[in-house]
């Protein structure tokens, strides 16, 4: 049966390979976009410039998945999850969390991201996000999608998800709410990011909040400053704040701007997701160190199953320091850098790109140095020309359970919405 069944891998594999190599179709109804995006945007107090210009964060191509690799994927997720809730695991990765992380209110983490490159020896985790954006977005983008290349771009699971999405993000928020507050659901919540109508996925909070806001619970979109805590009650705008989805990458709540929201947290004043702990548990760069070390996972109470998921999922990862500077500038055409306390691949270099400048200054600030796992591709054609580019896959997750998958398509050393034909794309499982 095993033999039958890696047999019918390699066959998706294989097929997948082919239609990312060899499949132009332009898929993306542009007319259907625009239509979805003006209904979800002009309400009877807007017009249509109401309506953001969003068809530069949309590749026009699908990127297609073995749905195989979905289901290992989806494996992975749940094996880290279970990791995670091993006592001695969180020993270790408290151990170099900030102080604001041992507090534990119960939130587990609103829109867990997951990010993978796909290749010959299946799916191997890049990164994990606590404030993974592009969600909603996605979900406007699978829906405006022209079948392409003989396999329909949709799967039923894929159809179901898609068409259950708004229910299970309101369930999940009322989930966590839930999991800290005995009420059924909160009054008012909060959509928090710094200056968020300058953020790149302000577009996104406001499909958020319309989504939350039909369903029941008032809902802002503010930046932390709007925030007030006093007499231990968090209100904005005259009116009492329940709960923050959580959108700032200040994941310690240090910054003096957001010392309200702190101070609540901490006080169990207001539900916060993803919050502090989360983080700190999940999308800390150091813990890929961990997660990469499956004899201490096994010793840690892992399952063996679990743990030969993660060994052959994450790349190996180790800390950087200054008295290993030899070894690591001699393996470094190996090695993908990324800072500790990073985000959005702000501060991240491929090995073999590295100058000595740059290296030093690598070995002076707080780094991992990740075994390089290359990006998929995808072939496509643009304004005529056939050209290549780099492809990763998100899963969206709630309590290890996939939301939403989706690819990103770009050019460079990392993930970006800068380059032609490139963006996001919706995942076509064959």
């Amino acid at each position: 049966m095993q033999d039958v069944t890696q047999e019918c891998q390699r066959t998706s594999n294989t097929y997948a390979d082919q239609l990312n190599q060899q499949c132009y179709c332009v898929t993306l109804d542009h007319k259907a976009l625009t239509e979805s995006l003006r209904n979800q945007f002009v309400g009877a107090e807007n017009d249509l410039s109401a309506v953001p210009e969003l068809h530069h964060l949309f590749s026009n191509t699908p990127v297609f998945v073995p749905r195989a690799d979905i289901e290992s994927m989806e494996r992975i997720v749940q094996a880290i999850e279970s990791t995670a809730e091993l006592s001695l695991y969180q020993e270790h990765a408290l151990s170099w969390a900030p102080e604001i992380a041992h507090f534990n209110p119960g939130p587990i983490g609103a829109f867990m991201g997951y990010d993978f490159h796909l290749g010959p020896d299946g799916p191997r985790l890049i990164e994990i996000n606590t404030n993974a954006g592009g969600a909603f977005l996605n979900t406007v983008l699978a829906r405006a999608q022209h079948s392409c290349c003989g396999p329909s771009q949709q799967t039923v699971e894929t159809k179901q998800a898609l068409d259950g999405f708004e229910d299970a993000v309101f369930a999940m928020f009322i989930q966590e709410w839930q999991r800290q507050r005995t009420g059924s659901m909160p009054g008012h919540l909060a959509i928090v990011d710094d200056a968020p109508g300058s953020q790149f996925m302000f577009p996104e909070f406001q499909l958020a909040q319309q989504l939350l806001q039909a369903r029941g619970i008032d809902t802002l979109i503010l930046d932390p400053s709007e925030l007030e805590y006093v007499d231990g009650a968090l209100t904005a705008q005259g009116k009492p704040i329940d709960m923050v989805y959580n959108r700032l990458v200040d994941f310690a709540l240090e910054a003096p701007a957001h010392e309200a929201l702190r101070h609540a947290y901490l006080n169990g004043a207001v539900v916060v997701t993803p919050n502090p702990r989360v983080h700190a548990l999940m999308a800390d760069k150091r813990n890929l160190i961990l997660l990469s070390d499956p004899p201490s996972l096994r010793a840690w109470g892992l399952s063996e199953a679990e743990a030969g998921y993660l060994k052959k999922a994450v790349p190996k990862t180790r800390l950087v320091s200054a008295n290993d500077a030899a070894e690591l500038w001699s393996a470094r055409r190996q090695l993908f850098f990324k800072p500790v306390a990073g985000h959005g691949s702000k501060g991240v270099y491929r090995g073999n790109k590295l100058t000595r400048r740059v290296f030093e200054n690598i070995l002076q600030g707080d780094y991992i140095a990740q075994n390089f796992v290359p990006a998929g591709e995808r072939t496509m054609r643009i304004d005529g020309t056939v050209t290549t580019r780099k492809v990763d896959i998100r899963l969206y997750t709630y309590a290890g359970k996939r939301l939403l998958a989706a690819a990103r398509v770009y050019q460079g050393q990392t993930t970006n919405f800068r380059t032609p034909g490139g963006g996001f794309a919706p995942v076509f499982q064959v």
